[in-house]
């Protein structure tokens, strides 16, 4: 499971994800920083169905909404809504043309004003041109002002002190209150004015649906029974036209996926880290594997709000009895990688500024384990440790289908075994994991993976921050503290690179000794394509322009 981009998120498969630097490949080298076939639009045929699977099939497509920002939903939207900011290759976001003319950034005596001059070109389906409406509807919305608004991340947006007509309606002013150095990250993707102007409007409006658009493609449909959504080419789209006359994506279990594709019934496939898929899909005749530096990190979340998990001695006596080396050489096994764990909860091990803060936490030492747990009163009886006559079960929650899962629940069971902890695996189906388990806090350790982007800091802000009542964002631990929150702050509002990454070094070592979140490796791109598929793959931190996506030979 995975979350991606601004909000980052979860479970997507196939196709791009966020921004990351090249990861080392075992044999080869170095892996590129995105492998997409890149093609010319004129060598790439005009027409033709690109069969896209998702692992879930969304109900919310509110990507800003806390049950919305989901990678399924990005990689649908990314085709029918406005991106100001689109990210390269070297994972630097730079404005969309066919949104977005330009954006300055103006620092002021309290902070910052950014101008976005738009195209004015740029306009909804319902016939509406976007402006300052829409910039100011989201920016509230986002705020964190209104509580009624079930947002995924205020990150950002509640810097934003007021938005302003410019020089011309075309002209966006939007006024921070102190700097923020992430400001690119925001309004991508951008909702129309309608979307966001209520409470109900945000939270309920695109259940089901997706009524306004305006990007290359528009939505046609959604077939609750065969699981699949359909956006096809928008003729009043004012940029170069799409290729593709069509996307149709298919919800299906990850585990169908290779036999789906050797089959010709999609298209390509995200193969994750399934080295049996690996192997069936490099046997399909007119297949590639194309392969990119992973800007993703795999992880166990715990749930710091949990009876027993609430003691941060068991926490930490928890991560000191789960070897993250064994778990990461399971999961990338038969890959052709490199194992390496990871000890940082923001950049990757190839990003610029990475540095292992794991400290005493990032070894496995199940003798300190045992030892943490009987401090607690958590005493050994028989097979497993007991207190109060009860005893010491964690649930471990894997969504069906994902065999990754659900052997890093069996690992876990097993390592956690040996320090008197019982560990009970409750598989669930994919399409609950989030909005029945993980969400609604129905977990003691949860695996998946966060998406990282342009913006280590920022994205990241609502996973670590403290929640406030029942509003948790996507701070899945339910735990959190001043400091950090302070610490990120600071990060967020420093400009200066080298500073950053300091900043965000010195906050990532409190969320180490907070101990709810395990970072286990950063994950290398496998993705398999058909052979022609132009513009798409393994991006790493690239994001595709749809116009372009499309197949060099008919279909």
């Amino acid at each position: 499971m995975k979350r991606m981009l601004v909000g980052v998120m979860l479970m997507a498969v196939g196709g791009c994800s966020g921004p990351g630097e090249p990861f080392t490949h075992a044999a080869s080298g170095r892996l590129t920083a995105s492998d997409v076939n890149p093609t010319p639009r004129d060598r790439v045929v005009d027409g033709g169905t690109l069969r896209w699977p998702l692992p879930e099939f969304p109900s919310q497509w509110n990507f800003n909404h806390v049950t919305g920002t989901k990678g399924a939903v990005e990689h649908v939207v990314q085709g029918v809504l406005p991106y100001l900011m689109r990210a390269d290759e070297k994972a630097v976001p730079r404005p969309v043309p066919e949104y977005l003319r330009s954006a300055t950034l103006k620092r002021t005596k309290h902070g910052q004003i950014v101008t976005y001059r738009l195209n004015p070109k740029a306009k909804w389906s319902d016939g509406r041109p976007i402006g300052r409406a829409d910039f100011v509807a989201q920016a509230h919305a986002l705020s964190g002002r209104d509580r009624r608004y079930e947002v995924s991340t205020v990150t950002g947006y509640r810097r934003i002190k007021r938005i302003d007509q410019g020089a011309d309606e075309h002209a966006i002013k939007v006024t921070f209150d102190g700097m923020y150095a992430d400001w690119r990250s925001l309004f991508s993707p951008l909702y129309p004015a309608t979307a966001y102007s209520t409470p109900r409007a945000f939270n309920t409006g695109w259940m089901n649906r997706l009524p306004v658009t305006s990007g290359p493609f528009k939505f046609q449909g959604i077939d609750r029974t065969a699981k699949t959504i359909t956006i096809v080419r928008d003729p009043a789209w004012w940029g170069a036209p799409a290729k593709l006359d069509r996307i149709v994506y298919r919800a299906m279990d990850t585990s169908a996926m290779p036999g789906a594709f050797a089959n010709d019934e999609i298209d390509l496939m995200d193969i994750g880290l399934d080295a049996g898929a690996l192997k069936r899909v490099q046997d399909v005749p007119g297949a590639a594997v194309r392969r990119a530096g992973g800007p993703d990190w795999r992880h166990f979340t715990l749930n710091a709000a949990g009876p027993v998990l609430s003691d941060v001695r068991v926490r930490r006596a928890v991560m000191l009895g789960i070897d993250r080396h064994t778990i990461a050489r399971a999961d990338l096994s038969g890959l052709d990688v490199p194992v390496q764990t990871l000890g940082n909860h923001f950049y990757v091990n190839t990003q610029d500024g990475y540095q292992d803060n794991s400290g005493d936490l990032g070894t496995y030492d199940p003798a300190r384990a045992r030892k943490l747990l009987d401090e607690t009163g958590w005493k050994l009886h028989g097979k497993y440790r007991t207190k109060a006559g009860r005893t010491l079960s964690l649930r471990f929650v894997v969504p069906s289908g994902v065999p990754i899962s659900k052997r890093e629940g069996e690992l876990t069971r097993a390592l956690l075994e040996r320090i008197g902890v019982r560990v009970d695996i409750v598989p669930v189906p994919a399409d609950d994991a989030f909005d029945r388990y993980v969400a609604p806090g129905n977990f003691d350790i949860v695996p998946f993976s966060w998406l990282g982007t342009s913006f280590p800091v920022s994205p990241m802000e609502s996973v670590f921050a403290r929640p406030h009542g029942d509003r948790v964002q996507q701070n899945y631990s339910r735990i959190g503290t001043a400091a950090i929150d302070a610490a990120m702050d600071r990060a967020i509002a420093e400009v200066d690179p080298a500073r950053i990454h300091v900043l965000v070094n010195r906050t990532d070592r409190l969320i180490w000794h907070q101990a709810s979140v395990l970072p286990l490796y950063q994950r290398p791109q496998l993705v398999a394509t058909r052979a022609g598929l132009a513009n798409l793959g393994a991006c790493g931190f690239f994001e595709p322009a749809y116009q372009d996506i499309g197949f060099t030979t008919p279909r």
